[in-house]
């Protein structure tokens, strides 16, 4: 059985301002399987980022081809994009972007409501079941101005896992937090991924980063380092 989730062969993001090319991402080529806990890292402007917008398809590259679960997603129409980011792939953003007037529970059920498979009472119960997972079933009335940084960030994943995504991709989890609530949204990560959760992170926190299976350097838009890392060394 084919394992593999994600394919990546020779992609390449340029951007174009002004007659100048700017090469983000050159030659990307990498596959992550289904249950891999990967982490990229990097320094600022390497294209880490611009790379983890490419896997959630809310970019495209300029060259190169994209596998996800075995479909070609390099040049899908921007609706079946939309369709496959709602259905196979969950978001954790650094700045939470939940919305201010909707309570928890609306916050996490609003990306089900896109879903033509999914009943009222089916969203309503993977929106509990989602909340259990992150302990914050017991503020599901609350709204986002009423919880902490880390509470929020809970929710944010909760959001993220409620659709059951095929991959979640985290954009700097813990940038946002303190120290202790950085430590329990990693703790709450490695809960995802010891139930069977695949991740593909982006950190420029080596403490996040040792927290994965496996480290990805990427440096002038070039993957420069892969490799397999126990917990605690990087």
């Amino acid at each position: 059985m084919n394992n593999t989730l994600i394919t990546l062969e020779n992609l390449q993001k340029i951007f174009l301002t002004e007659e100048v090319a700017t090469h983000a991402l050159s030659d990307i080529s990498l596959t992550i399987n289904k249950g891999e806990y990967v982490s990229i890292s990097g320094p600022s402007g390497c294209g880490k980022s611009t790379l983890l917008s490419l896997l959630g398809l809310l970019d495209t590259a300029s060259s190169g081809k994209y596998k996800l679960a075995n479909q070609d997603v390099s040049n899908i129409p921007k609706r079946e994009r939309a369709r496959i980011r709602n259905q196979e792939i969950g978001f954790i953003f650094q700045s939470f972007n939940l919305i201010s007037d909707l309570d928890v529970e609306e916050n996490v059920e609003l990306p089900l409501t896109y879903r033509s498979d999914l009943n009222k009472t089916q969203r309503k119960q993977l929106v509990k079941e989602a909340l259990a997972k992150v302990d914050m079933a017991h503020r599901s009335k609350h709204y986002p101005a009423q919880l902490s940084g880390g509470q929020q960030q809970r929710v944010a994943v909760a959001r993220a896992i409620a659709g059951r995504p095929s991959i979640l991709l985290a954009d700097e989890p813990t940038g946002n937090l303190d120290t202790k609530n950085a430590e329990a949204v990693m703790d709450l990560l490695d809960k995802l991924h010891a139930e069977g959760a695949t991740i593909c992170m982006v950190t420029h926190d080596p403490r996040s980063a040792e927290r994965s299976q496996r480290k990805i350097d990427v440096l002038d838009g070039r993957v420069v380092s892969d490799k397999t890392v126990k917990r605690g060394q990087v």
